[in-house]
């Protein structure tokens, strides 16, 4: 049996901590800032770690051998 592919998505997307979880860019960037807080604007600057459950998604089905 082959290996699974990494996703070309993933690889451009997220990054693995040292510790295994799974970085990736703020969401709710992209358009409409005019009715974003200036707070909300601020917070949102960098990456965070994703939700516990939305790692395993990610690790399991579109990084299957980490970045």
């Amino acid at each position: 049996m082959s290996k699974m592919k990494t996703k070309s998505g993933a690889k451009k997307r997220f990054k693995l901590t040292a510790t295994g979880k799974v970085k990736a860019g703020q969401a709710g960037k992209r358009h409409g800032m005019i009715k974003r807080t200036n707070k909300q604007i601020r917070n949102k600057r960098g990456t965070t770690v994703m939700a516990e459950a939305d790692q395993k998604i990610v690790k399991k089905n579109y990084i299957p051998y980490g970045l």
